[in-house]
Order: C-alpha cells, then sequence, then structure tokens
C-alpha cells in the first residue's frame, strides 16, 4: 500500500532533497521504518532514543493529528498522506 510522505524543509537535506516520497507501510511506525531504509538516518531526527516521536514534531495522516488517533500505532490505507510538521512556538 503506497503512503505519501510530506517531508517539511528543514528535514528535506535527511531525504536527498525530496519533498514528498512514496512508501510502503500499514501504520506510523512502520512508515517510520519505511523512512529510515530508504534515508538512514532520519529516523534520529524524528523519533527519540525510546522511539517515540520527538516533542517538537506532528504527524498528520490525511489532515488529522495522529495525537487524537492512536499515536504511531495508526493504522495507514493505501492512498493516505502523512504530514511531518515541526512544532512552531513563538510569541
Amino acid at each position: 500500500m503506497a503512503i505519501q510522505v510530506l517531508i517539511p524543509t528543514p528535514l528535506q537535506k535527511f531525504s536527498n532533497d525530496e519533498a514528498s516520497v512514496s512508501l510502503e507501510a500499514s501504520s506510523i511506525d512502520g512508515l517510520l521504518q519505511a523512512l529510515e531504509g530508504r534515508y538512514p538516518g532520519i529516523q534520529a531526527r524524528l523519533c527519540d532514543e525510546n522511539g517515540k516521536l520527538r516533542r517538537f514534531l506532528n504527524l498528520y495522516v490525511n489532515s488529522e493529528d495522529i495525537r487524537f488517533l492512536d499515536n504511531q500505532a495508526t493504522v495507514l490505507n493505501d492512498g493516505d498522506e502523512v504530514s511531518i510538521v515541526p512544532a512552531v512556538a513563538g510569541g
């Protein structure tokens, strides 16, 4: 099942400057592993040492925040779009 992943500009240096990639995965965890398989080292930018997404990153599946779904266990379906969005802070 093909999942389209939108990679933000700050992380594109880890994805060979690709802004969008198509990967096979059935969950967010699987997608993170697939990203690491294609782009070794990118997972360290996305996840902490325990494999949990870093606090400053938000992931969306078809515009829905995974924190309101099943987090990293969120199931993915063929044709889904996953957006990686760095959190923005400021005042």
